[in-house]
């Protein structure tokens, strides 16, 4: 491809609407143009990457025996109703409605459509196993749009179904996905963690996720390799703790606290720790509200905490004058001593001894409270996100904490949607028998965001080899201003493209300086430059987008690495 007829524009400048690196270098790099908040207009070099992620993934599902259709991106409303999603998935579904009043959706997932086409398609257990996908445009109405194609409203997802007569089947159909998702991954040239997950909005018994390891990454995952561990931080477990505190080192004082609302303000004020404070929140409860009690450093989970019996889920703080009502005080300085409503505290305050907490008066709070002398002794539950050297669940190690992008997540269903919509199927002795049903997504627009976030430096993109938009760039020091050189880049260009390789011919007349530039900001492997010095010595000047320095190949030799020859 001629660089002149490519329609390419690239910028030097950031965009100022750009938030993180791989939107910012999306945007310089030419991939991407904005239409509206949360709506891309894919490039034709981005729509390259985006089609070489479709194709790994196309080919890797049917290699696990998956078939592909294609179902609608607009879904009537009373498949959403069968399920009760469509009031439950609340202002994320993009509704609209017909000439005929009648309601619809843009897709945001497609669980009601698939298990519509079970229903009416499968009819006996000889036609199960079976995993329909498809790879396709979806539409969640994100309240604030962000990150590039990281978060944006309008993307392209692979999206997988199967059916199963049995919980052996489904977790031999969930095995044969993660599998599947494993060689995706491996395929397209990406560091990457599987992790135990909450299967949230889709429902369901387990569910994992795929997630790219950046240190931009939204998600923050606990993992140990020595007790072969990952997870979710949000569904990493924490224990109980063996052992008894300390014993009571100081007298139980009440002392005044102005303006220390939060826990790092009354660390500072005090000057302690805030390891030595337990904050008590305030939630709304399914019958009264509840105080959920936690040592300060520590960040309340509200997946766990939206378990707890009583809890209401999903979790939701206590407004202002409800937490007046239940303390007598404003927020900010709620204590465990004299609630009157029920009390969950954390498994790390079970050591806790000679702690502040707060008075359940404005403006104070208690110093040396101890557990058994000033508060009973309580029974502690899993509260909190882990933490880095938190031990590992099996007891094998400890965890530490990295940073990901989630890009792919697996689902077992089980009847959740195929109950609700009476998808049936008759089993070998003539018995209806509810479908099991396993759910298995993968965001395509979402990885080429994660491959950058994981693969640039200050220059630009470096695109893992399987997914870089072209494997060559040629560069011609001052072709214009050459005839034999032209002659011989034109030559070099024609006998690269015979030879296999999708080369960039930059044939612009600019200077060399803006032409590595933009080959570094777009990132392509390989770089060949052609010069008259070197077209005398026979020789060109090669260098790999991840190397720091180009060297002087023979022209051969050149072209025989690049082509594995």
């Amino acid at each position: 491809m001629r660089f002149t007829k490519f329609g390419l524009t690239t910028l030097r400048d950031t965009p100022s609407e750009a938030e993180i690196v791989s939107h910012q270098l999306m945007l310089r790099a030419g991939l991407i143009r904005r239409l509206a908040s949360g709506l891309f207009t894919w490039m034709p070099l981005g729509l390259r990457v985006l089609r070489k992620v479709e194709r790994i993934v196309r080919e890797e599902m049917d290699r696990a025996g998956a078939l592909e259709l294609m179902m609608p991106a607009v879904q009537p409303a009373e498949l959403w109703q069968e399920t009760g999603r469509w009031d439950k998935y609340g202002n994320l579904l993009l509704r609209m409605r017909d000439r005929h009043d009648r309601e619809f959706c843009f897709g945001p997932t497609h669980e009601e459509v698939i298990t519509d086409i079970a229903r009416r398609e499968l009819r006996s257990y000889k036609q199960l196993p079976v995993n329909f996908y498809q790879i396709q445009t979806k539409f969640r109405d994100e309240i604030r749009p962000r990150f590039g194609v990281m978060r944006a409203r309008e993307f392209t997802m692979k999206d997988a179904y199967s059916f199963d007569l049995d919980q052996d089947g489904l977790d031999k159909s969930y095995q044969v996905m993660h599998a599947a998702y494993t060689a995706i991954f491996e395929r397209l040239g990406l560091k990457f963690r599987v992790v135990d997950a909450d299967s949230g909005e889709i429902g369901g018994s387990r569910s994992q996720e795929f997630h790219v390891l950046a240190d931009s990454g939204e998600d923050a995952i606990a993992w140990c390799d020595e007790d072969d561990f990952a997870s979710n931080v949000e569904t990493a477990a924490t224990s109980g703790l063996d052992g008894a505190p300390a014993a009571p080192a100081q007298e139980l004082d009440k002392v005044s606290t102005p303006n220390t609302k939060t826990i790092e303000q009354l660390a500072e004020f005090l000057s302690i720790q805030p390891e030595q404070t337990l904050k008590t929140l305030i939630v709304e409860g399914d019958e009264q509200p509840i105080a959920l009690a936690l040592r300060g450093d520590h960040e309340l989970n509200a997946i766990k905490a939206a378990k707890l019996p009583g809890v209401a889920s999903p979790l939701t703080m206590a407004d202002p004058a409800t937490i007046v009502k239940v303390t007598g005080c404003k927020p900010g300085y709620a204590g465990p001593i004299g609630l009157d409503i029920p009390v969950y505290y954390d498994h790390a305050t079970k050591l806790m001894s000679d702690f502040v907490a707060g008075a359940n008066e404005t403006d104070m709070h208690l110093t040396g409270v101890n557990f058994g002398r000033d508060i009973d002794t309580p029974e502690t539950v899993d509260l909190r996100n882990v933490v880095e050297g938190d031990p590992t669940p099996g007891g094998k190690g400890t965890l530490s904490i990295a940073r990901g992008i989630e890009v792919g997540h697996i689902f077992q269903l089980g009847t959740s949607y195929s109950e609700a919509m009476n998808a049936t199927i008759q089993d070998q002795d003539g018995n209806d028998i509810t479908m099991l049903m396993g759910c298995y997504g993968i965001g395509v627009t979402r990885i080429v965001g994660a491959a950058i976030e994981q693969n640039h430096d200050e220059r630009g993109i470096i695109w893992p080899e399987p997914l870089t938009p072209f494997d060559v760039v040629l560069i011609p020091i001052n072709m214009h201003r050459s005839e034999p050189l032209r002659e011989a880049a034109e030559a070099l260009y024609a006998e690269l493209t015979d030879l296999g390789l999708d080369v960039l011919f930059d044939d612009r007349d600019a200077r060399p300086g803006v032409k590595f530039a933009d080959a570094e900001l777009i990132g392509i492997p390989h770089r060949l430059v052609i010069s008259d010095r070197g077209l005398e010595a026979g020789e060109l000047e090669y260098r790999h987008r991840r190397d720091e320095d180009a060297r002087m190949m023979k022209r051969d030799d050149a072209l025989n690495m690049l082509t594995g020859s």
